[in-house]
């Protein structure tokens, strides 16, 4: 009998909800209801009692899908494969399409691993129990990314005050350079969203790249290493594109793995994860990153969290849910 995802979902907040009303958590912060912070670090805290902790056989495997699934997939194989052998675990991939059902399957039990964008990072932290732990890097640390806003480049426009009154597409609410750092940086430029233009959601970087590319959108801000490796792939020409406004550069997606894991299979899966090198084709497809730096989630994070305070956001599942809704009506439309 099929499950649907609403209702794992529901029934896995019951559950975890009431167990952590029997205990007494001292300190939350901005973690939801099920889980505790009691050490400070921001983090949903490994449950204390044994019989919480997980300890699978099978690792399920998820990447939020900023690309193309299958194609991200594919890149990331040989790392999955290596976790496999180096855990002494079978792992899966776990496809999902939006996501909001990434962070709702790492919250449900349903993913153990996975790869999200910044934005999402956040909100699975806070929503999902996530625990990031690794971010693409090289020799001389960690990779960053930029939002560009990009426009084809026969059209007229040079700045983002050009665009008032056009059709500019963002990815999803929960992402950082697809909607939360465009609110909090724009208006500087003489463009605010929902204001100047209505937010038209995407989907994901993907699809604004290719919606200005066939002229469904004006212009797009997007994460521009999505563009780098679509462009790589054949599927759009760089030259297709002029960057009218770049970002500052953020932390890249990370790898997260879930809170309630055996903490002796946490240590192992982090070992793992810091001594694998990329093969050639990781390093290509990830513009020179060659390794997982690991992640101090206060300190790395603290400039997503601060483009979302600025952008009147919030990292709690009452935002989770309000902006998944949204998302949601903005595609039926």
């Amino acid at each position: 009998m099929k499950i649907s995802l609403a209702a794992a979902f529901l029934a896995s907040a019951l559950v975890a909800g009431a167990a952590y009303s029997q205990d007494a958590c001292k300190s939350r912060g901005d973690l939801d209801t099920p889980y505790c912070d009691e050490d400070g670090d921001l983090l949903a805290d490994t449950p204390k009692e044994p019989r919480r902790q997980k300890d699978p056989d099978t690792l399920f495997f998820t990447n939020s899908p900023l690309d193309d699934p299958a194609v991200f997939n594919k890149l990331m194989q040989p790392f999955v494969e290596h976790l496999a052998t180096c855990t002494g675990r079978k792992v899966r991939f776990y496809d999902v399409y939006s996501s909001a059902a990434a962070i709702e399957a790492m919250r449900s039990g349903r993913m153990h691993l996975g790869t999200m964008s910044s934005g999402d990072t956040a909100f699975a932290v806070n929503v999902g129990g996530a625990i990031p732990i690794g971010i693409r890097g090289d020799a001389s640390g960690p990779q960053g990314y930029q939002l560009w806003m990009i426009v084809k480049k026969d059209s007229s426009f040079r700045k983002l005050a050009d665009l008032k009154g056009k059709r500019v597409a963002h990815t999803t609410p929960s992402s950082n350079s697809g909607n939360l750092a465009p609110r909090t940086l724009f208006p500087a430029e003489g463009l605010v969203p929902d204001r100047d233009y209505k937010v038209l959601f995407s989907g994901k970087h993907e699809n604004s790249v290719s919606g200005v590319a066939s002229g469904d959108f004006d212009a797009a801000p997007i994460a521009h290493d999505v563009l780098v490796r679509m462009a790589e792939r054949g599927v759009v020409k760089m030259d297709d594109f002029r960057i009218i406004w770049r970002s500052r550069n953020f932390p890249p997606g990370g790898l997260s793995m879930a809170h309630d894991l055996d903490p002796a299979l946490q240590r192992r899966i982090r070992e793992c994860t810091y001594n694998f090198k990329y093969p050639p084709e990781m390093v290509k497809g990830f513009q020179g990153a060659d390794r997982w730096w690991p992640i101090d989630y206060r300190k790395d994070w603290e400039l997503i969290r601060g483009v979302a305070r600025d952008s009147g956001q919030a990292f709690t599942r009452a935002a989770f849910e309000r902006e998944k809704a949204r998302a949601e009506a903005a595609g039926r439309k």
